[in-house]
């Protein structure tokens, strides 16, 4: 069983509450979004958010998440799924400066708040004294980094950069 201190308790309390606020969001821009392609990345990103909010429920009762389990067996923690079970978004066609004025504030939104959870990671990362509860944060941090990428990924393919 761990044994957080106080500071510890809050980080993850608040890491919480930003994986539930991502889970609310994501869910909801999949049914505002309307681009097909764009509503099932929002709807992955949704269940990855899931994940780690599972992953730090886990460390909030006194378990560490295993980050590795079944990789060696050729099936995924389920609370650790790999980011690469999301759609490929740079594989779809090239649409030229089709992108609805909706979509792309969906996306910049969503870009944002990957910007701001991944550095709440970051900071939260240097305050854990355990080894193992560092790891799983860190390789929460990177699929919100890969997260971001994703979403950059759209908004570039559809101009909306330019």
């Amino acid at each position: 069983m761990l044994n957080l201190t106080a500071k510890e308790k809050i980080l993850l309390e608040d890491e919480k509450s930003h994986e539930e606020l991502c889970i609310q969001k994501y869910q909801q821009y999949s049914q505002k979004a309307s681009d097909p392609q764009l509503k099932n990345l929002f709807n992955e990103l949704s269940q990855h958010e899931q994940q780690h909010l599972n992953s730090i429920n886990q460390i909030l009762s006194g378990t560490v998440p295993n980050i590795n389990q079944g990789q060696n067996q050729g099936n995924q923690n389920p609370n650790m799924q790999n980011i690469n079970t999301m759609p490929n978004i740079n594989s779809q066609p090239l649409q030229m400066n089709t992108y609805n004025e909706q979509d792309k504030m969906l996306c910049q939104d969503s870009l944002s708040t990957e910007k701001y959870v991944s550095s709440t990671y970051n900071t939260a990362i240097f305050e854990f004294a355990d080894k193992n509860i560092r790891q799983v944060l860190n390789h929460i941090q990177k699929e919100e980094q890969e997260h971001g990428e994703k979403i950059y990924n759209y908004m570039s393919q559809h101009n909306m950069y330019n």
